[in-house]
């Protein structure tokens, strides 16, 4: 049996085929592009997820038959704002998650509602579905009267997909929607944005089928009618794909954005240090995450800017210096997009710190990696003060295949971690693993979906890490003087 994933990404589709036993043994990708008309934009266009979903499948399908699979399950990234009409067609662009526009409308709705942090478990934030709704309302009043669904990027195309309007929990409690605690739409905090449930899809666990397959796309993909999985949000689908299911089991994700994500077997919140707490896509888990909006697209900027978008020179250059690159001045804040945990702060910028005329290319990439690691290092403080235990950490995403990069944030965090396989594809993975499990719904989680087999252990250096710490100091001081100005 063979089951497939697919994961709307914000820079790509991605698409695998797995087999029974957990193994990629087809994939393919299909980039994208993201629009940002005005300052804080974020926007794309839904018409290009499919045309590159479509491309994506028709792809595998002619490499080699797709009759053996048994179910396809989705991974999305989260937050994202599709408006449907009544004849199912799309309003707008799709406001992104990393969109900062409706930082207004949070404050609006926070006083409105004090009480939707102890709902949602998280502060009302820009990067949330609701308040970029609620700013359709006000800016867009023509658009928003055409509202008949909201949907979540995944669940837009699991409606072309399947012709159903249906989302699963780990996703939606990311919309500022959701009572989190008991995973079902909030009539209260539906009502900060003017909607009510009508306007809602209806909700499973990321284990349950959804729907199945339209039969026109099942002939053209050479696939049976089969069924369509409810899945995750990215960052629930990449802890799924990594083994990510129990309690104190954790994962870094290393993407465009960067994530720490921790399994907990109950609903814990911290929103004032902007700790994110949601669902997680199995039934009766929960997961708190720190979110940095900028991870690895800081790399890719600078590699953009400084060496024709070749990341690849850019870390060649560190792996061949043979001095300790921690011996320069030069300092990075990462925060290109803003940022989220735990600092809530859409106004704040990327700086490069402490710049003088010796400074190198190669020191400011490492700079460049360094702090996106001190922001990993922000994150974690935040959630063991709520009270998270780690017991493990796995690492994914597109950054975390840099050797050098995973090391360096081990040494900062002081905490080994682990790089496996399948890291990077992480969320397709993910989501043909809850397809996977929807099949045999019966046998453990854990058995079903596994740790993948580690490619490399990355114990912290206690030297280094003293080292790392002294710099830590040092970017913290560089980001409290950027908040105050």
């Amino acid at each position: 049996m063979h089951y497939i994933g697919i994961d709307i990404g914000t820079s790509g589709i991605k698409i695998v085929v797995c087999d029974s036993a957990g193994t990629v043994i087809d994939s393919e990708s299909h980039s994208l592009n993201v629009s940002s008309a005005h300052p804080k934009w974020s926007e794309q266009s839904p018409a290009d997820w499919w045309h590159a979903i479509d491309h994506t499948m028709s792809a595998l399908s002619r490499r080699g038959s797709l009759k053996k699979v048994k179910a396809i399950g989705l991974a999305g990234q989260m937050h994202g704002a599709v408006l449907i009409d009544e004849s199912g067609n799309v309003i707008r662009p799709a406001i992104l998650w990393n969109d900062g526009r409706s930082e207004k409308q949070c404050t609006d709705m926070m006083n409105e509602c004090p009480e939707a942090t102890v709902i949602t478990g998280n502060l009302i934030m820009p990067g949330f579905t609701s308040p970029k709704v609620r700013w359709v309302k006000e800016h867009e009043p023509s658009n928003f009267a055409k509202i008949d669904k909201v949907l979540l990027p995944k669940d837009y195309i699991r409606y072309l997909l399947t012709g159903q309007f249906v989302s699963e929990m780990s996703d939606a409690a990311g919309t500022c929607w959701l009572d989190t605690k008991n995973r079902d739409w909030s009539d209260e905090l539906l009502a900060l944005a003017d909607l009510k449930r009508k306007h809602m899809p209806s909700l499973v666990e990321g284990t349950e089928t959804s729907g199945s397959l339209k039969a026109d796309l099942a002939k053209k993909w050479g696939v049976d009618q089969i069924p369509i999985v409810g899945g995750a949000g990215d960052n629930a689908a990449g802890a799924i794909g990594s083994g990510v299911v129990d309690t104190g089991q954790a994962m870094i994700s290393l993407g465009t954005s960067g994530v720490i994500f921790a399994v907990t077997d109950k609903f814990i919140f911290n929103p004032n240090s902007a700790l994110h707490s949601f669902c997680h896509a199995i039934p009766n888990k929960w997961h708190v995450m720190s979110v940095h909006l900028s991870a690895a697209s800081c790399l890719q900027w600078f590699a953009n800017i400084s060496a024709n978008g070749d990341v690849a020179t850019l870390l060649n250059e560190l792996d061949e210096s043979p001095e300790d690159t921690t011996s320069h001045s030069c300092y990075f804040t990462p925060y290109l997009s803003g940022e989220r945990t735990p600092h809530n702060n859409p106004d704040l910028t990327g700086r490069f710190c402490n710049l003088t005329h010796s400074t190198t290319r190669k020191d400011m990439t490492y700079s460049v990696l360094e702090g996106v690691a001190f922001a990993f290092k922000d994150g974690l403080k935040v959630m063991q003060e709520a009270g998270v235990h780690l017991k493990s950490i796995s690492i994914i995403g597109g950054g975390a295949r840099s050797q050098f990069w995973r090391q360096l944030i081990s040494d900062v965090l002081g905490m080994p971690i682990t790089y496996r396989q399948g890291g990077e594809v992480g969320p397709a993975l993910g989501a043909a693993k809850l397809a996977k499990i929807s099949e045999f719904p019966s046998e453990d989680i854990s058995t079903l979906c596994p740790v993948p087999n580690a490619i490399e252990e990355h114990s912290p250096n206690p030297a280094r890490h003293k080292l790392l710490m002294s710099r830590y100091e040092a970017f913290t001081m560089f980001t409290k003087q950027q908040i105050k100005e």
